[in-house]
This record gives structure tokens, sequence and C-alpha cells, in this order.
């Protein structure tokens, strides 16, 4: 079986700050390394977009535009999780947070939906103003 759990989330104030955690589990993730793995948002009313993304080692990352600098995506191969540093929060930044593994990339970080083979059930970001 293969899962990913996303954790984390809340309500917080505008300029306040969230971790967001992605554990994933099943023998497909046995090899956590050989997945590259993303994180997407997706507000009410619009698309999924994607926020961020790492590769297996982690040594390659990549931001959309609208977080670059608040947010730190890392990950600790040892326990088959990722993570989301959010500092300096807006409330566009409001929505539901999904992390995502890519089956077909370890060290290349894409950036579009269809890329990923894996998603969590997200977690709920708030930011009030």
């Amino acid at each position: 079986q293969v899962q990913l759990v996303e954790s984390g989330g809340g309500l917080v104030q505008a300029g306040g700050s969230l971790r967001l955690s992605c554990a994933a589990s099943g023998r497909t993730f046995s090899i956590f390394r050989s997945y590259a793995m993303g994180w997407f948002r997706q507000a009410p009313g619009k698309e999924r977009e994607f926020v961020t993304a790492i590769s297996g080692t982690g040594g390659i990352t990549g931001y959309a535009d609208s977080v670059k600098g608040r947010f730190t995506i890392s990950r600790d191969n040892a326990k088959k999780t990722m993570y989301l540093e959010m500092n300096s929060l807006k409330p566009e930044d409001t929505a539901v947070y999904y992390c995502a593994a890519d089956r077909s990339s370890s060290q290349v970080p894409r950036r579009g939906t269809n890329d990923y083979d894996y998603w969590g059930q997200g977690t709920q970001v708030t930011v009030s103003s």
C-alpha cells in the first residue's frame, strides 16, 4: 500500500509560520530517495498549482515565484519524510496543501501536476489577515 500523509496545517495570522510534513510509507517507497517530491496547493475555485519540489537526494530544489524566499523545502530520506517550512505567510497562501511523489524523475524536480504519480490527502492551511 502506498501512502503519503501530510500534517502540520492549521490557522495562522499573516506574517506567521507553519511547518508541513509529508510522511511516506509502503513498499513503493522502500527506496524513498528514488523519488523526487513536490508540494502543490489548491485554493477554493482555483486549479492545483505548483509550490516547490526537491530532487531525490535533496540537492536540487525549485520554487514558484510566489513563495521564493519565504518557503523552504527539505527532506530526510532516512525518515522517508519531506518538509515545507513556510514563513511570512500571506492570506493568499491559504489553500489545501498536497505532497506528491514523482517515480519517473529522481534528480530533476518537476513542476507539473501530471508529472507526479502519488498524492497525499492534503492539509488545510489558512492565513488570516
